[in-house]
């Protein structure tokens, strides 16, 4: 079993692009939230969502079209092109085969499908151009990251919605700790659409302006958008070329109870939690925070915090989440997650919950780490990421010694 690595950041959020802004912000506490612009909302209720701001995708890819691929495939290719960058990668470092990439992705090229669907709604299917329909595989996430950095290795896009992204570092975990690759690029990504929007408003899951994840009167998500991918690496790999280590993956807990389609069930994420502390060797008191999930739903928060609070006892550590600055990014979410607390572990500090004001007694004194970043000596971080479904997934990061 080889040790696996984290040596490239890659955020492309509504918060920052590149790991340096995206740190900036998550210190700040600041807001990626304003008005939906990727389609008309005025018919909704709630109009608000977490867009990547200026997204120039020509100017971060280097080898890949943009033209050619869709929103999601661009977050995906240029937030794996940020990360290789960040890890100072050379050119031609991998060797054939032995590098790849895994996304995760809840609604894949969403947009896309929703522009087909449109010109068909109001043509016929002769009249929707041959490139749309060639743009619309989600399989092109993997396949965009490979195209713009050059890999042979393994490509794979997994579809398992909010979760997704845990699962493919998971995947990628694997595929370095087995020697079967060297450098894996692993993450998500996924692009506001009216469909998700419109789900969850049925749903009765969106609020209006504000995600307050653990804050007593939270209402919801806001739907959120971006790439973010880690360059992960053999311990071996990244000390042989000198390269600058984040943190190193310890280990990982997947489950799926199916118990109902959407709601979450506290003892399969409590499992989960425990199945990610035996795969990392750790025991709970060891883990200094936890990256939550998180999502500002009633329902969501209050039986996440229960399932820590089974696992964790009377020590649970600081538990904050970053969608209440980011909005709920669906497959790219616990990506995000888990580059806050690579982050968290190399700068020494807790990202902070904004939007939190009043404490929910229900929810037993849980520390949100409320609106204000916290200086901190951060070892081991638990990555929170769960799913419809069922689909639990939870990534273990610690310091590399």
């Amino acid at each position: 079993m080889h040790r696996v690595v984290i040596t490239g950041l890659g955020p492309v959020s509504s918060i920052g692009i590149g790991a340096s802004a995206f740190r900036r912000s998550l210190r700040a506490g600041r807001s990626g939230i304003s008005r939906i612009t990727s389609f008309d909302p005025s018919g909704f209720p709630h109009v608000n969502g977490g867009e990547v701001p200026g997204f120039a995708p020509d100017r971060l890819l280097r080898r890949l079209v943009p033209d050619r691929w869709g929103r999601s495939s661009q977050f995906a290719a240029a937030a794996a092109r940020l990360a290789a960058d960040d890890a100072r990668l050379p050119a031609g470092e991998i060797r054939a085969g032995r590098g790849g990439a895994v996304l995760g992705t809840t609604s894949g090229e969403s947009q896309v499908v929703e522009a087909i669907t449109g010109q068909l709604l109001e043509n016929s299917f002769e009249a929707v151009p041959g490139e749309l329909f060639a743009q619309a595989p989600a399989g092109r996430l993997a396949a965009a990251v490979c195209e713009e950095l050059g890999l042979t290795g393994e490509s794979l896009t997994l579809a398992t919605a909010c979760s997704a992204s845990n699962y493919a570092i998971a995947y990628a975990y694997d595929c370095l700790a087995h020697g079967e690759a060297d450098v894996m690029f692993a993450g998500g990504a996924d692009s506001v659409c009216r469909w998700a929007h419109a789900g969850f408003y049925r749903l009765g899951a969106l609020t209006a302006d504000a995600c307050s994840p653990f804050d007593l009167n939270r209402s919801g998500i806001i739907t959120g958008e971006g790439g973010a991918v880690l360059l992960m690496e053999t311990l071996d790999h990244a000390t042989a070329r000198g390269a600058r280590i984040y943190a190193e993956l310890l280990g990982k807990g997947i489950n799926c109870d199916a118990n109902h389609m959407v709601a979450p069930h506290a003892e399969t994420i409590a499992e989960c939690m425990r199945l990610a502390h035996r795969d990392a060797g750790v025991k709970p008191a060891e883990v200094d925070y936890i990256s939550a999930h998180g999502t500002g739903t009633p329902t969501n928060d209050a039986v996440e915090a229960r399932a820590a609070a089974e696992v964790f006892g009377a020590r649970m550590p600081p538990i904050s989440s970053i969608k209440s600055m980011l909005g709920h990014t669906m497959g790219a979410a616990s990506g995000f997650g888990a580059i806050a607390s690579a982050l968290a572990i190399a700068y020494g500090f807790l990202p902070p919950t904004i939007n939190w004001h009043t404490p929910d007694p229900e929810l037993g004194g849980l520390d949100p780490v409320p609106n204000t970043a916290r200086a901190a000596k951060v070892r081991i971080v638990q990555n929170n990421g769960f799913a419809f479904g069922g689909n639990n997934a939870i990534t273990i990061l610690g310091a590399c010694s």
